[in-house]
């Protein structure tokens, strides 16, 4: 007999071992679902028809012939521009993502970026290539003393939040801003709207940006942002590169508006091999990889199996995106 609140949870393609390996623990772990792997477009055209749940990628032709869909689990944590379009924002659909799964990975490899500008390793690694012995004069005002110092969390999410926890423990003064947030979490002095974003910009040491992606944020740290910042102050992206205007981070660089700049995200991906930032002596790059660590595709299947139990249940998802905003 198949149960009153049973529903049918598509996977939509492409599949991977690690998606086939999800469908099969979600059938056993989640009784109510029943999950089908579409492997091709020709089965998720006709899966989809009367699908209530669905997991991955879904273009506005799939959406337009979903018509029992509640729920969509979108495959990302901040899935990039082109998941949301018109369609789907204004469809009764629920959306939700993978985001807190990375709170710790990406929350260490900020903490990393800020200890390396703070005891100068941008300067020794290059001298170090070099082979170089030189010391940095003790007056030189290289080293940032961090119970004296000041950060801005732009977005101060889960990722966020986690680094201010780490850099109060620091004694960092961290300041924050965010769209949602109410109240402060642990280690946030001060919580600010977004609009203040420009007041808050010339009080702090280090700039932090772990916004994602969306229309309100798209290139929105540009020249004028780098202006408002302390001429000694550090700019680190760790959020999406298309909230940061690269043409505009390297004039400031080179005009010695900013000391410097720690980024993991790019506006163009994988960064080109010409670009000047590659070189900068006052620039760390990594290659979008703050967020690898072990443990994320057991979060994964968490977050899915916890919605599958609640979307049967008629509860609260978790995760849920305001769609208009993309997060």
């Amino acid at each position: 007999m198949v149960a009153s609140n049973a529903f049918k949870f598509v996977m939509l393609p492409p599949q991977t071992d690690k998606t086939r390996e999800w469908a099969r623990r979600l059938a056993d772990a989640v009784p109510e679902a029943r999950v089908v792997v579409a492997e091709d477009a020709d089965t998720t055209a006709r899966e989809i028809v009367d699908a209530e749940a669905a997991f991955g990628w879904l273009g506005k032709e799939l959406l337009a012939k979903a018509t029992k869909l509640r729920w969509l689990q979108a495959p990302m944590a901040a899935p990039p521009a082109g998941y949301f379009y018109p369609e789907l924002a204004s469809h009764a659909v629920r959306v939700t993502n993978f985001r807190e799964i990375y709170n710790d990975h990406i929350g260490a490899h900020i903490l990393a970026f800020v200890l390396a500008f703070a005891r100068g390793l941008h300067m020794f690694i290059p001298q170090q290539l070099r082979r170089e012995w030189k010391k940095s004069p003790l007056e030189a005002g290289d080293v940032v003393h961090l119970p004296e110092a000041t950060a801005l969390i732009v977005g101060v999410g889960g990722i966020g939040a986690e680094a201010a926890r780490l850099l109060a423990a620091f004694g960092v003064r961290v300041l924050a801003t965010d769209a949602r947030r109410t109240a402060r979490p642990d280690g946030v002095v001060e919580l600010h709207p977004p609009s203040a974003l420009d007041e808050l910009l010339p009080r702090a040491d280090f700039v932090i940006l772990t916004v994602p992606h969306t229309p309100a944020t798209e290139g929105f740290f540009n020249r004028a942002r780098f202006q408002r910042m302390k001429r000694t102050a550090f700019f680190i992206n760790i959020g999406r590169g298309m909230t940061t205007k690269l043409d505009d981070l390297v004039a400031a660089l080179r005009a010695g508006e900013i000391a410097g700049a720690g980024l993991d995200v790019y506006e163009t991906e994988p960064l080109p091999t010409e670009h000047p930032l590659w070189t900068m002596p006052n620039v760390l790059l990594t290659p979008h990889m703050a967020g690898h660590g072990p443990y994320l595709d057991e979060r994964r299947f968490e977050i899915m199996a916890d919605n599958c139990r609640a979307f049967a249940a008629g509860l609260v998802l978790r995760n849920e995106v305001d769609k208009a905003s993309w997060f």
